[in-house]
């Protein structure tokens, strides 16, 4: 059906534009999700009321609820697909996962009050109907809940929307949940023994260890996160694929929501080179991250000496010297100062978040153990953690 309407609304149309894709993508998955939770949350709500199953009408209660995470996750999606204004100028892409966590949290809720419901149930059991009409709703809503899945997930990967991406968590947890019902309602046709309450106690533990996932996967990026492995790669490929180029240092990728992403990094380049030439270089770099990325790109150009042999001579020693002392430690940044009694080594050191000293001590700790090593060589070491 998703597949069908977007053929209509955006195939069809010829819409080019990523971001008014996404936002329709986004449109036809809410509006879907609105109508077929209301259609399951009327027939399990009559299933339930006539077979008198605490369990059926709980989750009947949950889809009503799913209505309106499906609202949320549409109106996050419109809002996120603001444009940037005086007051928000890097957009308003983190609504999404703003809406993506009040979908968590409503989740945990519908689980918490199953939860009470059913210990209800467990101390005043009643005979639960297993009439062949409830089973076949019970089916039919596995059936839809298990097709919202699928198509969430599709579209939440496709315009990576982290609402949508809640929004699939929550629809399977609910086809899981429906299945257990389906289970102690067949349990009770044949055997008579009453776990309605038991297993809708299970259904609530299930969909609030769901809801605490998601609450997780959305309260990250809020945060802030370090982006994923290929894009950090796709960077530093396109960056070095410049000739004078000789290296990249302080990548740090800043998310302000799908499609917002703006990157900044340190370029080293040679020196002696023309100062204009490079600089033009640079903005050719900027631009392709930008075309090729989807990103805002801002590069900081750092001259370093590329053919002084002493100085590379000194910087190799420091590298080993650097490794040997931690090997998940680099460094950047390298400068010489010649003295008459001694020779300044000015680096930056990135360390990693592992290692749990302050940077004091551990700048002090790795200068030391240069001074042992080379006495004829002071460090000056500033400490950096890594942003990616």
């Amino acid at each position: 059906m998703i597949s069908i309407l977007s053929k209509i609304f955006i195939e069809n149309k010829n819409i080019t534009d990523e971001n008014k894709k996404r936002n329709i993508f986004g449109t036809l998955c809410g509006v879907m999700g609105i109508i077929l939770n209301i259609i399951l949350f009327g027939i399990k709500y009559f299933a339930g009321f006539v077979s008198g199953s605490i369990a059926v009408t709980a989750d009947a209660f949950n889809n009503l609820s799913d209505a309106g995470s499906s609202v949320i996750t549409l109106a996050g999606i419109r809002m996120a697909s603001k444009k940037p204004d005086r007051n928000h100028p890097f957009g308003h892409g983190r609504m999404e996962y703003l809406s993506g966590l009040a979908v968590s949290v409503i989740i945990i809720l519908v689980g918490v009050e199953l939860f009470r419901s059913s210990i209800d149930k467990i101390r005043n059991p009643s005979p639960v109907d297993t009439s062949l009409v409830a089973i076949v709703i019970l089916v039919i809503s596995i059936a839809v809940k298990g097709y919202m899945f699928f198509y969430n997930r599709s579209v939440g990967k496709k315009i990576n929307s982290a609402g949508m991406k809640a929004t699939a968590l929550d629809c399977i947890g609910d086809a899981i949940a429906t299945f257990v019902v389906l289970i102690s309602t067949i349990i009770s046709h044949f055997t008579q023994i009453q776990i309605d309450g038991w297993c809708g106690l299970l259904v609530s533990a299930f969909i609030v260890v769901a809801g605490i996932r998601s609450v997780k996967e959305t309260v990250n990026p809020l945060l802030g996160m370090p982006p994923e492995k290929e894009f950090l790669e796709e960077i530093e490929a396109i960056a070095m694929s410049y000739e004078k180029i000789v290296g990249i240092h302080d990548l740090i990728v800043h998310d302000y929501g799908p499609g917002r992403i703006v990157v900044s990094l340190h370029a080293e380049v040679n020196g002696k080179e023309d100062i204009f030439e490079l600089h033009d270089m640079i903005d050719n770099a900027e631009k392709k991250l930008a075309d090729e990325l989807g990103c805002v790109a801002v590069i900081h150009m750092d001259p370093v000496e590329t053919d002084n042999e002493v100085t590379n001579e000194i910087k190799a020693k420091i590298i080993e010297a650097v490794s040997e002392f931690d090997k998940n430690i680099t460094i950047h940044d390298f400068r010489v100062v010649p003295g008459t009694s001694h020779t300044n080594v000015i680096f930056d050191a990135v360390v990693p978040y592992e290692i749990k000293k302050t940077d004091m001590e551990i700048g002090n700790e790795i200068s030391d153990f240069i001074s042992g090593k080379f006495t004829h060589y002071n460090a000056v070491v500033n400490i950096d953690r890594p942003f990616v």
